[in-house]
């Protein structure tokens, strides 16, 4: 989404604007190509009643994986990071009533700790909540994105113990994605940026999708320079209305020899229609997977094969509570790993066989055990 201003009124609730209990998930209306499309996961819209591939590790699945409840009490918990020593590192959107979004560490034992707070949290004239999006760890350092600012935040976690005092947003330095984002000239050109994830390439380079403009952007890591990777091309929907579809990306991982990027795909959300690409390291776009429907993430298992969340079932009206899923998402079949999840939103791999979820609606991390 673009940044915070007067332009915010741009976007329009169009499927489910009486759901609002349910605007995890906005449908985005330029004004000027009048063009419908998710804003969800883009730039985690989230509602504001918040304030009141093949899984484990070589794809050898326990039928019944052990789930629990890992963290509770968290605003609007969105993109989740593992390190080394087993803690998360957690972004949190915020109520939208205050500039509360905030950076939080969950110990290995589920402990919760404030690490970076005042982050812009702003809520649209439908209700949803706008602010932090995902995150990614790299040598010590979090790289966190921000859809409403459309800034790149760096901090170093070294620089955080247990029991600090919360340092501010303010005090953090950041780039400036959007604005390069939003002055380029694609041919879908959408006019809106929304930083959602990212993830770390060749070169330690950075590679973000943005959902809003449909494109991964590229952050070399020895100039900082930003240019254009990759395009997400639109979804086709044969016999649907409409007949294309916003392929709304919103998880990248790297391989080692090709990133994967998942999709939401537009509304009306059609079933089965927000495939998986594949893109080469020269930016060529294919299709690696259909048949996924409403992605939010994709992880990589100890195997280096994909895993997806989906967020939910599509009534027609609203999206059905406990109807997300882990999908198992390799290029010969997608296999459900796991259903009855409430609206997941991000996926996380820690060690072996352990995977943990962010349910943003209900503020938990769920922990689960292949």
């Amino acid at each position: 989404m673009q940044a915070y201003s007067a332009s915010l009124c741009d976007f329009k609730c169009h499927a489910f604007r009486q759901f609002i209990v349910f605007l995890h998930f906005n449908c985005l209306k330029s004004e000027s190509s009048m063009f419908r499309k998710s804003t969800a996961i883009l730039s985690f819209v989230v509602s504001v009643y918040i304030s009141g591939c093949d899984l484990a590790t070589d794809h050898v699945i326990n039928p019944a994986p052990a789930v629990s409840i890992f963290a509770t009490g968290l605003t609007a918990p969105l993109g989740v990071e593992a390190d080394a020593e087993g803690r998360l590192w957690v972004t949190e959107a915020g109520d939208g009533q205050s500039d509360d979004g905030q950076l939080s560490m969950i110990s290995a034992t589920g402990e919760v700790f404030t690490v970076v707070t005042g982050f812009t949290s702003r809520v649209s004239p439908e209700g949803g909540v706008f602010g932090l999006n995902h995150l990614v760890l790299q040598n010590g350092i979090l790289w966190m994105l921000h859809g409403v600012e459309g800034r790149l935040y760096q901090f170093d976690i070294s620089t955080f113990q247990p029991g600090d005092a919360p340092m501010q947003a303010s005090e953090l330095k950041y780039e400036d994605v959007s604005t390069f984002v939003k002055n380029h000239d694609f041919e879908n050109d959408t006019d809106t940026s929304d930083l959602f994830n990212l993830t770390v390439g060749p070169d330690g380079d950075l590679f973000i999708v943005d959902a809003g403009a449909n494109a991964v952007i590229r952050r070399k890591a020895s100039t900082k320079e930003l240019s254009v990777f990759s395009t997400i091309p639109p979804i086709a929907n044969p016999g649907g209305e409409p007949d294309q579809l916003e392929p709304v990306p919103t998880g990248i991982v790297f391989d080692g020899q090709k990133f994967l990027i998942c999709n939401f795909s537009g509304y009306p959300f059609p079933a089965k229609k927000s495939p998986i690409y594949q893109v080469d390291l020269n930016g060529n776009t294919s299709v690696y997977q259909t048949g996924l429907s409403s992605a939010t993430d994709i992880e990589l298992g100890e195997d280096q094969k994909p895993v997806v969340i989906e967020y939910g079932s599509w009534t027609g009206e609203t999206f059905a509570e406990n109807s997300g899923t882990i999908m198992s998402a390799t290029n010969q079949a997608v296999t459900p790993l796991l259903s009855g999840l409430n609206f997941p939103n991000s996926i996380k791999r820690s060690g072996s066989g352990t995977y943990f979820v962010a349910q943003t609606f209900d503020g938990v991390i769920k922990k689960v055990v292949f």
